[in-house]
């Protein structure tokens, strides 16, 4: 059988964490003077994924 590839994209937004899997939040890039300091507070740090894509993530990632 022939060596599994990994979703390059998918590695760059994803990193595997003890009980789970790690992200950033999104609508933090561009086209932030819009948007209220509250807003773009709680958008700060890491995320986990919700419980729903873990399975696609790991597939993406090669964590079977």
């Amino acid at each position: 059988m022939p060596k599994l590839k990994t979703n390059r994209g998918a590695a760059k937004r994803f990193r595997a964490t003890a009980n789970g899997y790690k992200c950033r939040r999104a609508n933090r890039n561009h086209i932030l003077t819009k948007k209220s300091t509250k807003r773009k507070r709680h958008l700060r740090g890491v995320d986990h994924v919700d419980a729903a894509d873990v399975r696609s993530v790991a597939r993406m990632l090669n964590h079977q």
